[in-house]
């Protein structure tokens, strides 16, 4: 029996999917038996080997010596794919990364089938670079040179909202004209379509999908304006120069709040600069403290303690962060108005963009009966309030916020690949 596949690779969680017969589409158990696998590498100096997923997290946060990537689909279609990073003696192109990655979700989902896969459909949004066609292209180019290189022979690309869509469609009774909204680690991206049982039957859907927009934000720029709002003043970031001329440097502090970019300071020189701006600095303490992260190469592990303020939020009204580590005891209490008040840029941005999808479908959205959300940031307290308010009079329906894309992929794949 030919079997199909779908594969989510996203900016925090990856899932491959399989459909075939007559079956339900299902996810794959990827790690410990969970369908989700973080998309999470750990190069570990001491074991000489590389840990995937949890595995990788829990190998960084134990202290282990090594170095963690997180967010490595962010790199596509910027300047970064392009760099590289030394592990130990070696020196890692960003491309061959992410393959190494896209290569273990094979290994582990033909390992769960227990056959080969080659055909797959590949989630994408709908944009990864911003009002950039031409980077854009590049990015789904550089996507499919790595899915390709693991073994693949072929390689088709979805949109991602469009895949929960079809995913969600599976229990529809009635047509519906619904609006996708689905916020991820990376991307926010937004289709309206209209689904029914009769249109479900369909292996060609374009007529249906009305219109698709996007913006490139979500979960971790998340993480990093509420970085930047709570926890990088703590280290230095927003203060001045001793002689109140200028203030201190923010390129070190943005890329010590951006999951993907915080590999960039671990080198010799960007540390002598660091060094440099302290003792230039008004409260030199604090720079202090960020050197010691720096060196002691602590940044994914502050990052995570963000994430989880951020996570904390969606349940409780205030959070007490603490982080912990050599010379550094940084304490801060984040309410949940405090992370809409950092987040108040990023929502506008998606509302913006979800009213471009309205205007380019050409329907109201009082017209949209059904909001399908998706995406682990949907839960975002600031932005599950703005989508409400956006559509109070439609049927909001929570899929599985990390299964639905790549179960819609699935159901993709075993229409394309016949």
């Amino acid at each position: 029996m030919q079997t199909h596949c779908g594969m989510d690779f996203g900016t925090s969680n990856s899932t491959v999917a399989v459909a075939g017969g007559n079956g339900a589409p299902r996810l794959l158990a990827l790690e410990d038996g969970k369908p989700t696998i973080p998309s999470a590498l750990f190069f570990s100096f001491e074991a000489d080997n590389t840990f995937f997923g949890r595995a990788a997290v829990s190998e960084y946060v134990t202290g282990a010596d090594g170095r963690l990537m997180r967010s490595i689909k962010s790199v596509l279609g910027t300047s970064l794919f392009a760099d590289s990073t030394r592990v130990k003696r070696q020196v890692w192109p960003f491309s061959a990364i992410l393959g190494l990655f896209i290569a273990e979700l094979k290994r582990r989902a033909e390992l769960e089938l227990g056959q080969p896969i080659e055909a797959v459909v590949c989630g994408r949004p709908v944009q990864f670079v911003d009002d950039d066609p031409k980077a854009d292209a590049e990015a789904q180019r550089q996507l499919e040179g790595a899915v390709r290189a693991q073994g693949y022979r072929h390689v088709e690309f979805q949109f991602e909202p469009i895949a929960a869509a079809l995913d969600y469609e599976q229990q529809v009774a009635k047509e519906e004209l619904a609006l996708v909204a689905d916020i991820g680690g990376g991307t926010s991206d937004f289709t309206v379509i209209r689904l029914s049982p009769e249109r479900a039957r369909a292996v060609d859907r374009k007529a249906d999908i009305l219109a698709t927009a996007g913006v490139h934000i979500g979960g971790t720029d998340f993480d990093r304006l509420l970085s930047l709002k709570k926890v990088m003043p703590l280290l230095g970031y927003g203060s001045e120069t001793a002689d109140g001329k200028r203030p201190l440097p923010s390129g070190p502090y943005y890329d010590f709040a951006t999951w993907h970019r915080i590999n960039r300071l671990y080198n010799p020189k960007l540390l002598t600069e660091l060094r440099s701006t302290c003792k230039e600095a008004r409260h030199p303490d604090l720079v202090s403290m960020l050197i010691a992260l720096v060196e002691e190469r602590q940044g994914h592990r502050l990052a995570g303690r963000v994430e989880e303020a951020k996570i904390a939020l969606s349940e409780v009204e205030h959070t007490l962060f603490r982080f912990a580590a050599r010379d550094v005891d940084l304490k801060a209490e984040i309410t949940r108005t405090m992370l809409t008040e950092a987040l108040d840029g990023a929502t506008r941005s998606i509302a913006r963009s979800i009213e471009l999808t309205l205007k380019a479908a050409g329907v109201p959205g009082s017209a949209i009966d059904t909001l399908i959300l998706t995406g682990g940031s949907t839960k975002v307290p600031s932005v599950a309030v703005m989508l409400r308010e956006m559509f109070p009079s439609a049927k909001a329906v929570e899929t599985d916020a990390f299964g639905s894309v790549g179960l819609g992929l699935a159901i993709d794949a075993s229409r394309r690949f016949i």
